[in-house]
């Protein structure tokens, strides 16, 4: 059996135990999540779903959309930014404190097959990205830190005419050429065909994103929702978590 079986099958496991439930009496679980989050859920839900018998449908929404969801009762587990999170449960639409589940970094990708530049410290990726040709990043919260970097290196104004600002995927750039390096959440850079994942942004300038998530007061099955957050705390969803570019924060 491969290590994926082995993740699958420890997975299916522990679902089983901590979901307590069957096809006798399946929940259909709505989940609100952001985009960052694609590449995890997609492959834990999966895991969850075979165990349980329940059905997960998760959306990808902005806050708008997710707020109207959660007021409407239109959805069962929210993930989102602490602070939004945090928000809701100080209208009263969540009971807090709210659940922090993952967190995810900043790095580097590159064209697949190109030469991977040296980004092992600060001293290193100030000279990677001076010698760039031009640098993709979004202007979601992974593109506004990375300005933060450049200042904090020094190199703000030098960089300025290099800087592409592009569409999540940022890797998509790099992929197909119109960028030499791509700049996004590690979570993200990691699943672009045709891009290639250089590594995390040195330790002394990498930041923590954090994924929190919720059960709104007016969850349809809020009972079959904390058995999916269950789950994702469990040791065999910790080593997907990890797998597909983020840290566990949710472990029992």
């Amino acid at each position: 059996m491969t290590r994926t079986s082995n993740i699958a099958a420890a997975a299916v496991a522990a679902c089983i135990a901590l979901a307590g439930a069957n096809a006798a009496n399946a929940a259909d679980i709505a989940v609100s999540s952001n985009a960052p989050t694609t590449f995890v859920l997609s492959a834990l839900i999966p895991m969850f779903e075979t165990a349980s018998g329940n059905k997960v449908t998760v959306t990808y929404d902005g806050v708008p959309a997710m707020t109207e969801k959660v007021r409407s009762g239109g959805v069962d587990l929210v993930i989102n930014a602490p602070a939004v999170i945090d928000g809701l449960v100080k209208g009263g639409k969540i009971a807090g404190p709210r659940i922090d589940l993952f967190t995810s970094g900043v790095g580097l990708a590159v064209k697949a097959g190109a030469p991977k530049p040296d980004i092992s410290s600060a001293e290193a990726l100030k000279k990677t990205l001076l010698a760039a040709k031009s640098v993709a990043h979004s202007q979601a919260q992974s593109g506004m830190y990375f300005l933060t970097v450049l200042d904090r290196l020094g190199i703000a104004e030098q960089m300025k005419p290099k800087l592409k600002v592009v569409a999540s995927p940022v890797g998509a750039a790099a992929a197909k050429g119109d960028a030499e390096i791509a700049v996004q959440q590690l979570t993200e850079l990691m699943p672009v065909p045709g891009a290639e994942l250089v590594g995390p942004l040195p330790a002394e300038l990498q930041t923590t994103i954090v994924y929190s998530a919720g059960v709104p007061l007016s969850a349809k099955q809020p009972d079959a929702a904390k058995a999916l957050l269950k789950f994702f705390g469990s040791p065999a969803a910790a080593a997907v978590i990890k797998a597909r570019g983020l840290q566990p924060v949710l472990v029992d």
